[in-house]
């Protein structure tokens, strides 16, 4: 006989294991289904790990430039499988701590994979071949996604891969090809190129990080020179085929053809909704024709007792946005009066030097014909960024030319990604770039440079020239 939960959250990566958490904090009986390991694919083989190995990107070529500051070093040697050891460590940690939380709010966690039976019913397939069936009161799918490959090149594991092998290599390849000029193919290829690789990027649109301003993308572009990455856009890797131990990949570019000889292929060309084993039509659970799943403002599937949250319902792709997700959907189904608002969603994109972004960008008001204020100041005109010798990049902040109420902002620069939390609190609370102004930053910090840029979208600006 199937026994019966409260609440049943499939998948426990950065959208699951908190919703899961949060209901039994809110008094339900919760059950959080695994297929794998607690905290995802984000904690596993993505966010964490990738950051770990960027942080140590970031250490070799700060001590490759501590000359300029007059500190000399010699020797620097990066031991891979050290690397790989410690920031394995570090996911490890975190996993472990994931489970404490669980036990320790009292969620029962099963490893295995779900599959719906009928509206309200599961059928759990555990590691050992037996399954285990159970009915439940609401459901919530957090069940992710997972890189997409293209036809002509398909993930072997070895000579072409994802990002969960890139993040794996035992070795540092000689050269590395990334098809796709997105976050995650610049990320990684950026650490690569950091610790020692020939890099090349091919890109089939018309600039890196496609969708990103294109004056933050120019300063990216610029520094992807200066480490030495070639990239390709408006190009196309066709085929490839192996010969004396490497992959000879041909590529179509704007200047004709061109034959890349690289270790390894990794491909970042998008991801794909993790829905295949769902089963979902039998719990009556509607997909999109690429296989997400059709939420509501309330995240509510076409089944009233069915929740999804995270990259199963599509982009973007943000493990913070899949755990805000997940606790709005526990209070929906705890009757508290909640809807998602991404109105000051931040993201943030680990290249050389960081992106941060949250709200409208200019880009978007200009194609929407807002009539906005700008406020830019570039990082140059920062102390706190020349002490460190990062100075790349700019504050930009957006506001309504009325009202002056913050809109959105871009951040490219050092520190982006802790920088914009800010901005994302002055947008939720409605403030202006004046009440930004106002508000007295210390010196010498990097934030000095949002509160210059709220000066200078009201044209008061002090260390740099007024529009």
């Amino acid at each position: 006989m199937a026994r019966h939960v409260e609440v049943v959250v499939i998948g426990a990566g950065p959208g699951g294991y908190p919703a899961a958490i949060r209901a039994a904090q809110l008094g339900r009986q919760v059950l959080l289904v695994e297929r794998h390991k607690l905290g995802g694919e984000c904690l596993n083989y993505g966010c964490i790990p990738s950051k770990a190995l960027i942080h140590a990107g970031n250490v070799v070529q700060t001590i490759r430039r501590a000359s300029e500051w007059g500190v000399d070093v010699t020797g620097v040697k990066v031991d891979i499988a050290r690397l790989q050891t410690w920031k394995a460590s570090v996911v490890e940690r975190l996993v472990g701590g994931i489970a404490q939380l669980c036990k320790g709010n009292k969620v029962e966690v099963v490893f295995g994979e779900a599959s719906f039976t009928e509206t309200r019913s599961l059928s759990i397939r555990l590691a050992d071949g037996t399954a285990e069936e159970l009915t439940f009161g609401d459901g919530i799918i957090a069940t992710g996604g997972r890189p997409s490959d293209l036809p002509g090149f398909r993930f072997d594991g070895a000579r072409v891969i994802g990002t969960k092998e890139a993040l794996e290599l035992p070795r540092i390849p000689d050269t590395l090809l990334v098809i796709g000029g997105g976050v995650s193919g610049l990320e990684i290829g950026t650490f690569y190129a950091k610790v020692g690789s020939k890099v090349v990027v091919v890109e089939l649109l018309d600039q890196l990080l496609p969708g990103t301003d294109p004056e933050v993308v120019r300063i990216i572009a610029r520094n992807l020179k200066k480490l030495g990455i070639d990239f390709h856009v408006k190009s196309q890797a066709k085929a490839w085929h192996e010969e004396g131990g490497k992959a000879i990949v041909d590529v179509e570019t704007p200047d004709g053809p061109l034959t890349v000889r690289a270790d390894v292929v990794l491909v970042t060309v998008g991801r794909r909704p993790n829905t295949d084993g769902l089963q979902a039509d039998r719990a009556g659970v509607e997909l999109d024709p690429k296989g997400y799943v059709r939420v509501d403002r309330q995240l509510r599937t076409s089944n009233a007792h069915v929740y999804a949250i995270g990259d199963v319902i599509g982009p973007p792709f943000l493990a913070h946005k899949a755990t805000k997700e997940g606790l709005i959907a526990v209070e929906v189904i705890a009757g508290h009066p909640i809807e998602v608002d991404y109105r000051a969603m931040p993201a943030a994109i680990f290249t050389d030097p960081e992106i941060a972004v949250v709200g409208l960008q200019e880009p978007e008001a200009a194609s929407k014909g807002r009539k906005v204020r700008l406020g830019k100041v570039p990082f140059a005109a920062i102390g706190r960024a020349l002490t460190t010798g990062e100075y790349d990049g700019f504050v930009k902040l957006i506001a309504d030319a009325d009202s002056k109420v913050l809109l959105g902002a871009t951040i490219v620069g050092p520190d982006a990604s802790d920088l914009i939390s800010e901005l994302a609190l002055a947008i939720e609370m409605g403030a202006t770039v004046t009440d930004i102004a106002l508000t007295v930053h210390p010196h010498p910090t990097l934030p000095e440079g949002i509160m210059e840029s709220a000066e200078a979208a009201l044209g008061q600006a002090i260390h740099v020239l007024n529009r």
